[in-house]
C-alpha cells in the first residue's frame, strides 16, 4: 500500500474529521501499532480507560474502529493512515493481534461465503413468482402516488410550506410499503425543500413534474425503448443484480478520479465516486455503500489515475457503472473537456432530451474563473459566458488563491444551472479541490 498524505486525507468524509486525522497522527497518541502484508493496526487513547482499537484493511483499504463515531472511516483510521504514509518506520512488522486477526478473517469468511451463495442453483419459478408478486405492489402503490399528485395540484402548491415534513414523510412509508424505494426517496426530496428561499415553487414543481415523469413513464413503459425502460425501473427502485451485470464485457481505460461525494442515508454511507476516461472521453458513477464496521471493496482516491474495467448499467444515457476489475496505475493521461459553457449546456440539453428526470451529472470545462457577480460567485468561460457556482460549495477560497484570477481547466459536477468544482488542472497537476 502506497498512498500519500493528500491521498490519505482524501479518504476521510468530511472537513472535521480531516482536521481532528491530522491530530491523531501524531506518534504519541498511539499505545501500540503495527503492520503487516495484510493489514495495518493500533490503539488510540482517547477520554475512556481503554484505549480505541483501530484497523485498516491495506489490500482492499477498509477500516474498522471501536469508537462510537459513525463516521467511515473515523478520524481515528483517517490518523493512523496518515502517521503511516508519513513515518512507516515508526510501525513493527509482526503478528496481528486477535482483534485485528478475527476481523482481517471475517471478512475473508464473507467474502468465500459470497462466492459459495453464487453457485447455488437459482429457483427460476420462485424467483419469477416473487417478481410478478412485487410488479403488483408496486403497481398499486403508483396508483395511491398518482392520486396524491393530482390532489396536490387541483388544490394548488401554496400551502406546501405549511404541510410538515410528515406529510411527506407518511407518503414515502406507502412507497416503501409498495417497494418502490426509488420513489419514496424521490417524495421525502420533495419534503426536503427549503421553503423560506425565494423561488421555492419553481424547485417543487420541477422536482413534482419529474416525480410524475417517472410513474407515468413506468405505467406506460410497454411501448418504449428497452434502455429507457431499464432506466424508468432504476428509478422506480428495482434493482440490478451485479454479478450478472461483471458478466457483461466493460469498457477499459485509464480513468481519473475526479472526486467523491461522502453522504449518510439511512444509517449507510454512500460514497459517490466521479470518474473520467482519459481515453474513450466517457464519465462514470461508481457507488460504494458502506454499513459502519464494515470496510468497503473499492478504493477510489481522489486526484488518482485507475486502470480499470468499468460495466455501465443500462441506460439511454450511460453513467453510473461497476468496476469489474481495478489496477492501480502510476501513468497520467491528459483530459479534454468541454471548451465554453455553450458546449455544456448543448451536451445538457441532449442528456435531458434523452432522459428528462436524470440527475447530476461531471464534466471537465477548460479555462474558467472563478468571479464575484450579483452577490454570488460564478464560473466564467473565454466567452464570458458565466454559470453558477453551487451555494453550499465550501472551498471557494481555495479555488480562489489557486487560480489568482486566471482560468483554469477545471472538473465540476452538477446539472442544468449550477455547478460545483471538484478539482483543476494547477501547474500540470490535478488538484482537489
Amino acid at each position: 500500500m502506497q498512498l500519500s498524505e493528500e491521498q490519505v486525507l482524501a479518504l476521510a468524509p468530511d472537513e472535521s474529521s480531516k482536521k481532528s486525522g491530522k491530530e491523531l497522527s501524531n506518534p504519541a497518541k498511539w499505545v501500540s501499532k503495527g503492520v503487516n502484508e495484510v493489514a495495518l493496526w493500533g490503539e488510540c487513547q482517547g477520554s475512556g480507560s481503554k484505549p480505541y482499537q483501530t484497523q485498516v484493511d491495506t489490500v482492499n483499504i477498509a477500516f474498522k474502529c471501536s469508537c462510537p463515531s459513525r463516521k467511515f472511516p473515523c478520524k481515528h483510521g483517517v490518523g493512523l493512515l496518515l502517521l503511516y504514509a508519513r513515518s512507516k518506520s515508526d510501525f513493527t512488522s509482526s503478528d496481528m493481534p486477535a482483534w485485528v486477526a478475527d476481523w482481517i478473517n471475517k471478512r475473508s469468511e464473507r467474502q468465500e461465503k459470497q462466492a459459495t451463495q453464487k453457485e447455488k442453483p437459482v429457483d427460476e419459478a420462485a424467483q419469477a413468482k416473487r417478481r410478478q408478486a412485487r410488479e403488483q405492489k408496486v403497481g398499486d402503490g403508483i396508483e395511491e402516488l398518482l392520486q396524491w399528485i393530482k390532489d396536490i395540484i387541483r388544490n394548488g402548491i401554496i400551502g406546501m410550506p405549511e404541510k410538515g415534513s410528515g406529510w411527506f414523510e407518511g407518503m414515502a412509508r406507502r412507497m416503501v410499503d409498495a417497494q418502490a424505494p426509488g420513489l419514496a426517496n424521490m417524495i421525502k426530496g420533495l419534503g426536503e425543500i427549503n421553503f423560506y428561499r425565494d423561488g421555492w415553487q419553481t424547485e417543487f414543481i420541477d422536482q413534482l413534474l419529474r416525480l410524475y415523469l417517472v410513474i407515468t413513464g413506468y405505467k406506460n413503459s410497454e411501448s418504449l425503448p428497452a434502455l429507457l425502460q431499464q432506466d424508468l425501473r432504476t428509478w422506480i427502485g428495482f434493482t440490478q443484480n451485479q454479478d450478472e451485470l461483471k458478466e457483461q464485457p466493460g469498457l477499459t481505460d485509464t480513468w481519473l478520479v475526479l472526486g467523491k461525494q461522502v453522504t449518510e442515508e439511512d444509517n449507510i454511507t454512500v460514497e459517490r465516486n466521479w470518474l473520467y476516461g482519459t481515453t474513450s472521453d466517457q464519465y462514470a458513477l461508481v457507488l460504494q455503500f458502506l454499513v459502519r464496521g464494515q470496510g468497503g471493496q473499492l478504493a477510489l482516491t481522489p486526484g488518482l489515475f485507475v486502470q480499470a474495467e468499468l460495466v455501465f448499467y443500462p441506460s439511454v444515457v450511460p453513467l453510473r457503472a461497476i468496476v469489474k476489475q481495478q489496477l492501480n496505475t502510476e501513468k497520467i493521461q491528459p483530459c479534454k473537456g468541454f471548451s465554453n459553457w455553450q458546449q455544456v449546456v448543448e451536451a445538457e440539453t441532449d442528456y435531458s432530451s434523452a432522459l428528462p428526470f436524470r440527475n447530476e451529472r461531471p464534466f471537465i470545462i477548460e479555462q474558467v474563473r472563478p468571479v464575484f457577480y450579483s452577490q454570488q460567485w460564478w464560473l466564467q468561460d473565454a466567452n464570458n459566458a458565466m454559470m453558477s457556482i453551487k451555494s453550499e460549495f465550501k472551498s471557494i477560497w481555495k479555488l480562489l488563491s489557486l487560480s489568482g484570477g486566471d482560468a483554469l481547466n477545471m472538473a465540476v459536477v452538477g446539472k442544468e444551472k449550477a455547478y460545483e468544482p471538484f478539482g483543476v488542472w494547477y501547474q500540470n497537476e490535478y488538484t482537489i479541490l
